[in-house]
């Protein structure tokens, strides 16, 4: 007997003893844009053990893997994404979207997220659980995603952007409620972030103005009182959840940040004195480019849009690419997202190359897809860099992203809490 227990530790000494090795021929420090050549990261487990210079020798049990022609970064973080959905002309929607069908629809888009180099996302809105299902499965293994970090279901005010029940006959629907999403006084804001906390989010999303795909005539109105937003806020933070708001109009977004959100999502029409309080509260700009550029591209569709989302997406499309390159001059913190799921999930790199396009150089549009959206998440001590003790989520690229910022979209490696998922080379 003694002898079997001495053969079984042997062999669960050398599984948990042993690391992997990346020989990694390019190093990009994201926090300093700078390179580095022939390193070795050591990973034990789902932590980054030692970086240190030069290709070392792997022990007996040691695996190695051969990064030396490639150029190896943190993993991408998006921080807006809608994981459980992807935006069609009405002509192909099917008849009914159940939730468990959006549920194996986020899975799919979990897996093509992850693919493309995306090892964490903040999903702003679902029906409710499906991403919070998602994440657990992910976590559990059973799934091939990215870390999910998700607020659920939005929050928003009667008629505003994200009722449920918008564009239903009065017949077919009870009023929502604050579990549904939807308030109408602090006490109820009160009560939509309580349960939320309940069902097991990250953090809350809001629609502090109206939207471009909503059908409703303006996607620029504020939507909610300053003391809603006030009982949101303060709510979130005694219980520990991040704030985002989707936010087009100046006055909307006003309110928002004098509230304390942590980011605003879109921000279309900031202008410098937005952008001046942005600065002052240390709000977050998720600026979402790709979202506008693609509607606006399917805006000269005939019919794709209904006649009251046409002219919304027309404007505002194009306003945001604007937007964007003012903020980023202006010294706006800035995130990086998408708004995926308007967008097809699995081309979330296409942003990089917008962000570049309005002015931001490639190293610092890299930071804001690591760095910056690991401190939007308050993650910045686990993610967002390669460094010793941090998670072990890395990517790499076969051309310099530094050089050309269009390399982003061949990921030819990807790991993700140690485990390889993606391995091209």
């Amino acid at each position: 007997m003694k002898k079997i227990n001495l053969f079984v530790l042997t062999l669960l000494s050398a599984s948990v003893f042993s690391d992997t090795l990346l020989h990694v021929g390019n190093l990009i420090d994201v926090e300093s844009g700078e390179l580095s050549k022939a390193i070795t990261i050591t990973v034990s487990s789902n932590e980054i053990k030692s970086i240190t210079k030069g290709y070392a020798r792997a022990a007996k049990n040691d695996t190695v893997i051969d990064l030396k022609n490639s150029f190896v970064l943190p993993g991408f973080m998006d921080m807006h994404v809608h994981l459980a959905q992807e935006y069609v002309p009405k002509a192909e929607r099917p008849a009914k979207s159940e939730p468990e069908y959006r549920a194996l629809f986020a899975a799919n888009a979990a897996t093509k997220t992850l693919m493309a180099g995306f090892t964490s996302v903040r999903n702003l809105g679902d029906g409710g659980m499906e991403t919070i299902a998602l994440r657990e499965a992910i976590s559990q293994g059973l799934i091939v995603g990215p870390r999910i970090f998700t607020s659920g279901k939005t929050i928003a005010t009667t008629g505003g952007h994200g009722d449920p029940s918008n564009g239903r006959s009065k017949a077919d629907y009870s009023p929502p409620s604050p579990e549904d999403g939807v308030i109408d006084s602090p006490e109820e804001a009160i009560k939509a972030v309580r349960q939320r906390y309940k069902d097991g989010t990250d953090g809350i999303k809001i629609t502090a103005t109206g939207g471009v795909l909503s059908v409703a005539k303006s996607g620029e109105n504020p939507q909610f009182t300053d003391s809603e937003l006030q009982a949101i806020v303060q709510t979130a933070n005694d219980y520990g959840l991040w704030t985002a708001a989707h936010a087009h109009g100046k006055e909307g977004m006003r309110r928002a940040v004098n509230a304390g959100i942590n980011s605003i999502e879109h921000g279309t029409y900031m202008d410098q004195e937005i952008m001046t309080l942005m600065k002052s509260k240390g709000t977050y700009y998720v600026p979402t480019i790709m979202a506008g550029n693609w509607v606006a591209e399917k805006a000269k569709i005939p019919n794709f849009f209904p006649a009251l989302v046409k002219p919304k997406a027309e404007k505002i499309g194009p306003q945001i690419e604007a937007t964007f390159s003012a903020a980023y001059k202006a010294g706006v913190k800035i995130a990086f997202g998408t708004d995926s799921g308007v967008s097809a999930h699995g081309d979330n790199w296409q942003e990089f190359i917008l962000m570049t396009e309005g002015g931001m150089p490639p190293a610092i549009a890299l930071k804001s897809a690591t760095v910056e959206t690991a401190k939007l998440l308050r993650m910045e001590d686990r993610l967002g860099q390669i460094k010793t003790g941090m998670l072990a989520d890395i990517i790499a690229l076969a051309e310099n992203p530094l050089e050309n910022i269009a390399a982003v979209s061949n990921v030819e490696f990807v790991m993700k809490d140690g485990v390889v998922f993606k391995n091209n080379l």
